[in-house]
Formats: structure tokens, C-alpha cells, sequence
């Protein structure tokens, strides 16, 4: 095998574990789609072979995202509205040995925590708690020492602690009262609704100005199971469809127009055996992955109609 041939084998084989690096500390599908691209095209470049390829992937990979996530973060401070990571459908990498770690790293609510960590933060906390690196490669990965990175992991730690809140770990029984939630969703039975969500339920919405917006969201059991059941039934009477799916390793769906193009996705929080955060993202910019984008805002409006011609 020519040595061109073996890097491009030793790359494909490792292209999943550098994609859910870069997502994991860019929170971007597209973002970390195009920094494993050049982290492919600096390997074809280079003159010698590196001792380790998943070392020096891994480390190329990682400074790429650190630059790219240093200039996203400003474009996230001017951005409208609530910004939610790109919803990923599923990881790429998996490793029976950290199944626990990837999918909780992965999900909306760890995303959004690792938002308040600095660049070299997350990039560390990233290598070291969620695909256990050793800290000679962080440290090779970030150009900092050793003794820097494990203070940077330390400072990391200590953030996500501070705001995390456990989720059910039970992946079945998840499944069962998202099952129940999307049916009672489509069906408009509010009560069932209500029983399912927490009483400090947060009903929350990324479109960016890009898309219908719900305001500031909605807040508590009677308020969000009310506007759920009112535009929902309408939404599947013109054809729309919920179709309950995996987003970011937790219980969601995409939500399809009458044509089968993508409305949104939705994440559910779920604690305690009820419901605590629904996460929508809708922002046209970060569906162009899951699919053909649907206009919104027709359907929306034919939504609507539908609504009052039943009333």
C-alpha cells in the first residue's frame, strides 16, 4: 500500500472520533464538518509520518476548532434570540467503554454548558473527560504544559459542575414518556400534557430571526401544555409530521412539513420522570443537515388557518 493510500485509510478510520471532537467543542455540525476537512488536507500536506496519526489528528483537529470557536464567539454574542447548538442526529464515534460519558457530553444541556467555558477550556475538558486523553496529548493538542492543561481541566470541571443537572440515566423509560409526550402532542390532549411536564417547564425556541419566533418562550406545566395543545392538532391536520427522533443522544423528533421538509428539531430534558426543558431549533442555518429546509413561515400561517377553520 502506497503511503498515500494508508493516510487516507488511517484518516477515514479516524474521521469520526475528529468530527465528534470538533462538535463536542464547537457545537456546530457544519463548523466541525469543514475543520476535519482541513484537518485532512494539513495531513496530506505534511512531509513525514507522525508517530502517532490519532495523536497528531486529534491535536490538528482541536487547534482548528479553538481558532474557529474563538471567532464564533462573537458572532454568538450579536446573535437574535436564544442560541441553541446545530442538532446532531447521531455521533459518529462510539466507544462501548465511554458510552456514558459520549452520549451525556453530546446533549443540548452539556453543549450549553460548555458555552461558558474559554476556548482552551473546553478544548481540554473536551479531550480529557469525554475521550479520556492523556495530558501529554492535550497538552501537545492546546501548546500548553502539561501542569497548564491539568488546571485548565480542573477550572473546566469545576464550571460544568456548578450548573449541571442530572438527567435520568434510564434510557428506556425516557423513551417510553417521550413516546407518550409526542402522541399526546399530535392528539392536543392537554391534560396528558400536563402530566408529563415538570411544574417549571421551559418551552424554548432557536431561530435567529430566521424563523417564527415564540417570544421570550414559555414558562410552567399550564402555559406550555395550553400552546402546545392548541397548535399542534392543527399543524398535523395540513399534513405536518412529528416524527420522534434521537437529537444530540436524547428523546427529540423533526418536525416535517406536508412535503416532508424539515420545520425544526426538538430536544427533551427529562428529570425526575417528568419533562423540565423542550429545545427547539429552527433556524433555517442549522437544518441545512438534517435535510431539505421547509419555508416556516407558510406553514405556520396555514397552520393557523387550519386552527381557526376548527374553531
Amino acid at each position: 500500500m502506497s503511503r498515500g493510500m494508508e493516510k487516507t485509510a488511517d484518516f477515514e478510520e479516524l474521521r469520526p472520533l475528529l468530527f465528534s471532537i470538533a462538535y463536542r467543542i464547537l457545537g456546530s455540525v457544519t463548523e466541525a464538518e469543514d475543520a476535519v476537512q482541513e484537518t485532512w488536507l494539513r495531513y496530506e500536506a505534511s512531509p513525514t509520518p507522525p508517530a502517532s496519526a490519532k495523536a497528531f489528528l486529534s491535536a490538528v483537529v482541536t487547534r482548528i476548532s479553538i481558532n474557529v470557536l474563538r471567532s464564533a464567539r462573537v458572532r454568538r454574542e450579536e446573535y437574535v434570540g436564544p442560541w441553541f447548538p446545530e442538532p446532531l442526529l447521531a455521533d459518529p464515534y462510539q466507544d462501548p467503554e465511554r458510552s456514558a460519558e459520549l452520549a451525556d457530553s453530546v446533549s443540548m444541556a452539556a453543549l450549553l454548558l460548555l458555552e461558558r467555558l474559554t476556548p482552551l477550556e473546553r478544548a481540554a475538558f473536551v479531550l480529557r473527560e469525554v475521550f479520556g486523553f492523556g495530558f501529554p496529548e492535550i497538552a501537545s493538542a492546546v501548546n500548553r504544559s502539561e501542569a497548564a492543561c491539568r488546571q485548565l481541566v480542573v477550572r473546566a470541571r469545576r464550571h460544568m459542575s456548578e450548573g449541571r443537572r442530572r438527567f435520568e440515566a434510564d434510557r428506556r423509560e425516557r423513551e417510553e414518556l417521550a413516546t407518550r409526550f409526542f402522541g399526546a402532542l399530535t392528539e392536543g390532549h392537554v391534560d396528558e400534557l400536563r402530566e408529563l411536564l415538570s411544574a417549571d417547564v421551559q418551552l424554548v425556541a432557536d431561530s435567529g430571526g430566521k424563523a417564527p419566533q415564540w417570544a421570550r418562550g414559555f414558562f410552567g406545566a399550564d402555559e406550555v401544555s395550553r400552546v402546545l395543545g392548541a397548535l399542534l392538532p392543527p399543524f398535523v391536520r395540513i399534513g405536518g409530521v412529528v416524527e420522534p427522533h434521537q437529537v444530540n443522544g436524547q428523546p427529540g423528533a423533526i418536525f416535517r412539513d406536508p412535503d416532508g421538509k424539515v420545520m425544526n428539531t426538538w430536544t427533551l430534558d427529562i428529570l425526575d420522570g417528568r419533562i423540565q426543558t423542550i429545545r427547539t431549533v429552527s433556524n433555517p442555518d442549522k437544518l441545512g443537515h438534517v435535510g431539505p429546509v421547509a419555508d416556516a413561515w407558510a406553514v405556520l400561517r396555514d397552520t393557523q388557518q387550519a386552527r381557526r377553520d376548527g374553531n
